[in-house]
């Protein structure tokens, strides 16, 4: 078997120049070859300007997309938490007039004197002071407690706002301190029970804020026609059958609740001052 053997004389000078010649050309090609890659494989100042530019629009929308989000967030919560405020503050008012309980106060005129009896319970338009088996502070599970009801102007002069004090109820003398006996009232032409002023304090507990009116009403019963009338002053010794508060908001808001008028009765069943035999 014959193998091939290649000679190592060299080429015949035609054939010789002619490979190098081409082995020049191919360096050459590859040498412009690769400076057209160096060429071409960067970017201008002006790309780099673009790029940098559409990045920050990018973050900006992002950033616009997220405040808005957040601000949409709040709101919401915001939203949320008045309603269901303004829907506590009708439930905690229904509670403590359904907790009422009929007690009388002992007091005395003079200090060391006698001690008189009387119904304790104040009812003025922006004044109501009466016994509760419902507490802001127990709810129904404590002591009962004297509440006492007053509306006060609101936050800079703007509306009026609800607040309520609790002390505890420990029998009719712990009653009487807030009561000063009775005097007759030139306007209504009949004795009225008197207390001492409501004082509202850091103590006192907002129940309802930002209204435009806060009122209290009594439910008295007539012999005649129209049977019942509701009076803005209670007066008389009974107690009344119902009471009503009538609330307004300060500013309309239909996405909000808005506080409502509240019918609630007393659900009294005996006489307070009455004797009753064993």
């Amino acid at each position: 078997m014959k193998h091939l053997q290649l000679s190592d004389q060299p080429l015949p000078h035609g054939r010789g120049s002619v490979c190098r010649s081409l082995q020049s050309r191919d360096r050459e090609g590859a040498v412009q070859s690769d400076w057209s890659a160096h060429a071409t494989s960067g970017v201008t100042l002006l790309e780099l300007l673009l790029a940098v530019s559409l990045l920050s629009l990018l973050s900006v929308g992002i950033m616009t997309a997220l405040r808005v989000g957040v601000t949409a967030m709040e709101k919401a919560n915001t939203r949320l938490m008045d309603n269901r405020r303004m829907a506590g503050v009708q439930r905690i008012l229904e509670q403590q007039i359904a907790g009422f309980l009929p007690v009388a106060a002992e007091y005395s005129a003079v200090p060391g004197g006698p001690l008189n009896k009387m119904s304790f319970f104040q009812g003025e338009p922006q004044s109501m002071r009466f016994v509760s088996t419902f507490s802001l502070e127990e709810a129904a599970r404590g002591y009962p407690r004297i509440l006492e009801f007053q509306v006060v102007p609101g936050e800079a002069g703007q509306g009026v706002r609800l607040v309520v004090n609790e002390h505890l109820y420990t029998g009719p003398v712990s009653a009487g301190i807030f009561c000063l006996g009775s005097a007759p009232d030139p306007s209504l032409g009949v004795s009225v029970p008197l207390f001492r002023p409501i004082e509202v304090g850091s103590h006192s507990f907002v129940l309802a804020d930002r209204l435009a009116f806060c009122r209290f009403f009594y439910q008295e019963t007539l012999p005649r026609p129209p049977l019942v009338r509701w009076v803005p002053h209670w007066v008389q010794p009974l107690l009344p059958p119902a009471v009503r508060i009538e609330m307004g908001p300060l500013g309309e808001d239909a996405a909000k609740v808005q506080p409502l008028t509240l019918t609630a009765p007393l659900r009294v069943n005996r006489v307070v001052l009455g004797t009753y035999a064993p």
